[in-house]
């Protein structure tokens, strides 16, 4: 199956990518537990997993749990997201999801950053719902998360 890759060309992802919506994170994060140890009994090796949970805002940047050389290989990139507002890269981060991932398998794990001023304006609050959303700070969280994976499909970490 061709996509549609984030240079414009046609190209096959080198590594398989999965979307995961985990589910019960604020309920014990069974969830990212199951996932985790059902990725290490089958086998499975994760090189990076990304973790989006902090609003759908303005992209700030990423942060990342991985080694040094991961840091520095994301820093690295920044030149090429900031013209889309992830100009901030961080050490630490993840996501209490994907934070197994990490334990088990040393897999680099890493959060989306977006602006963070209006996320308890909506977050567990009655007009915490879709139609509250800015499409555009969402398509531009997207896009960035998007850019990020592409790289390291292309690239590694």
């Amino acid at each position: 199956m061709q996509r549609w890759s984030w240079i414009g060309c046609w190209s096959q992802p080198r590594r398989s990518i999965r979307f995961v919506l985990f589910a019960n994170e604020e309920n014990g994060t069974r969830g990212g537990q199951k996932y985790a140890q059902e990725a290490t009994a089958n086998g499975e090796k994760h090189i990076f997993a990304l973790e989006s949970d902090e609003g759908g805002f303005t992209p700030r940047g990423f942060n990342i749990t991985g080694s040094e050389a991961q840091y520095q290989q994301l820093v690295n990139w920044q030149s090429l997201l900031c013209p889309y507002g992830a100009c901030e890269t961080e050490r630490g981060g993840g996501g209490s999801d994907i934070g197994y991932l990490n334990r088990n398998q040393k897999t680099a794990v890493a959060g989306y950053m977006p602006d963070s001023q209006r996320y308890f304006d909506l977050h567990h609050a009655r007009n915490d719902v879709f139609e509250a959303v800015n499409r555009r700070e969402l398509e531009l969280g997207a896009v960035n998360i998007a850019a990020l994976i592409y790289l390291i499909d292309k690239y590694g970490l």
